[in-house]
C-alpha cells in the first residue's frame, strides 16, 4: 500500500475509517487539554484545540535540532556526530584545563557533554540547557553559518509544505533563540517524515541510517547521573531556558534528543503501556510532545497541555503520561 502524506492541507479521515475507537481519543484529548493532533496511516483522523496556533515547544525542538545536525553530516559540513565540536568552537580547547575540548556532537546531542560540570564528556548523563545552547549556537552559526529559523525553513517548513507561521526565535530574538514556535499541525507534519523514515512523497530528504542513528543510539542504562559539581563555560554562555541537570532520568532512555521507550539500570520501562518502538520529543515533561508509534503507524502530538510528569514515568502506568499513552493504545482496534 502507498503512504499516504498531505497535501498543501491534511486529508482528514475519521477514527473508526483508519481503525481506531474514537472514545479513547476523546479521553485523551479531555486528560491532556490544550491543543492535539493525531495522525494515522497518513491522515489526520482527530484533533482538538487550535490547529493554527504557532507557540513555543520547549525542549520538543530538541529532537529537531540533532536532525539538523544529521543534513550537515549529510552534507560534510560534520564529518560525523563523533567529531569534536571544538573543531568550530576552538575556545573549548582552553576550558577547564582542555577537558572540554573532547566534546563531540553525539555528546551533545545525548546530554553526556559535561559541559558546565566537573565530569568528562562521556563520563555521566546530565540533563543542561547550557549545552543545548551552546549545541545550537555553534550548529547554525559556525556549521552551516545560517539562522535557526532559515534552516527550519529549508529541511522542515518548505519540504513538508507547513501550513503555520514557524521561527527558532519562540519569545522573539533577545528571550533564547533557539526556541521553536509551531503549530500542533505542522509538528505532526515532522512526526509522519519520522514515521516515513525521512521520506516524504517521493523525495528522500535525510539518509534513513543517519536518521536510524538518531533513535538508535540510546545512552546505556549504566551511565551514572552527574555529581552537579560546576565547572567553568565559556564567557557569556547563555542556556536555553533551564539549567544543568533537569531531569533526574534519562540513561536508557534517551537518544539523539529522543524519547525513546527503553528500559533503565532497574529495568523500569519509560512508558509501560506503549511499545517498545514508541519515541518521543518532549517538552516541560509533558506538556508538549510528539509522539511516534511506528508499530501503529500513528503520530501524536500536543501542546500546552497540564501533564508534567516524566520523571515519574518508569514503570508507572499511574503518571498522567502514561495515562495518555494508554488512550491512545487503548484506541487501536485489534484484528
Amino acid at each position: 500500500m502507498k503512504n499516504v502524506y498531505p497535501g498543501s492541507e491534511w486529508s482528514f479521515r475519521s477514527p473508526e475509517e483508519t481503525g481506531l475507537f474514537r472514545e479513547p481519543l476523546e479521553n485523551l484529548s479531555k486528560l491532556v487539554k490544550g491543543q492535539g493532533s493525531i495522525v494515522r496511516h497518513g491522515y489526520m483522523v482527530y484533533t482538538w484545540g487550535e490547529q493554527c496556533s504557532s507557540t513555543d515547544v520547549a525542549s520538543a525542538s530538541k529532537p529537531i535540532l540533532s536532525l539538523l545536525l544529521m543534513h550537515a553530516v549529510q552534507e560534510g559540513l560534520i564529518g560525523s556526530p563523533d567529531d569534536r565540536v571544538s573543531l568550530f568552537e576552538p575556545l573549548l580547547n582552553g576550558l577547564n584545563n582542555g577537558k572540554d575540548g573532547g566534546i563531540t556532537w553525539r555528546h551533545l546531542a545525548s546530554q553526556t557533554s559535561g559541559y558546565g560540570l566537573a565530569e568528562a564528556p562521556g563520563e555521566a548523563f546530565s540533563y543542561n540547557d547550557y549545552a543545548m545552547a551552546l549545541y545550537y549556537d555553534t550548529l547554525t552559526q559556525k556549521v552551516f553559518r545560517q539562522h535557526g529559523t532559515e534552516l527550519i525553513k529549508k529541511y522542515f517548513a518548505v519540504p513538508l509544505g507547513f501550513q503555520d507561521a514557524f521561527t527558532y526565535e519562540a519569545f522573539g530574538p533577545l528571550d533564547r533563540p533557539g526556541r521553536l514556535a509551531v503549530s500542533v499541525r505542522d509538528f505532526a507534519r515532522i512526526g509522519l517524515l519520522c514515521l516515513r523514515h525521512c521520506r516524504w512523497q517521493d523525495r528522500q530528504l535525510l539518509d534513513p541510517d543517519l536518521f536510524r542513528m538518531a533513535v538508535k543510539s540510546l545512552v546505556p542504562a549504566d551511565t551514572p547521573m552527574s555529581s552537579r559539581m560546576e565547572a567553568d563555560m565559556l564567557p557569556g554562555q547563555r542556556s536555553l531556558g533551564g539549567g544543568k541537570w533537569i531531569h533526574d532520568i534519562g540513561p536508557g532512555y534517551y537518544s539523539f534528543n529522543w524519547w525513546v521507550n527503553g528500559t533503565d539500570m532497574f529495568n523500569r520501562i519509560l512508558w509501560p503501556q506503549a511499545p517498545s518502538d514508541a519515541y518521543c520529543a518532549l517538552g516541560h515533561a509533558g506538556k508538549r510532545i510528539l509522539l511516534i508509534i511506528p508499530s501503529a503507524d500513528m503520530v501524536v502530538c500536543w501542546n500546552n497541555g497540564v501533564i508534567e510528569d516524566l520523571d515519574e514515568c518508569p514503570s508507572n502506568p499511574g503518571c498522567l503520561m502514561n495515562r495518555a499513552v494508554g488512550y491512545v493504545m487503548a484506541s487501536i482496534k485489534l484484528h
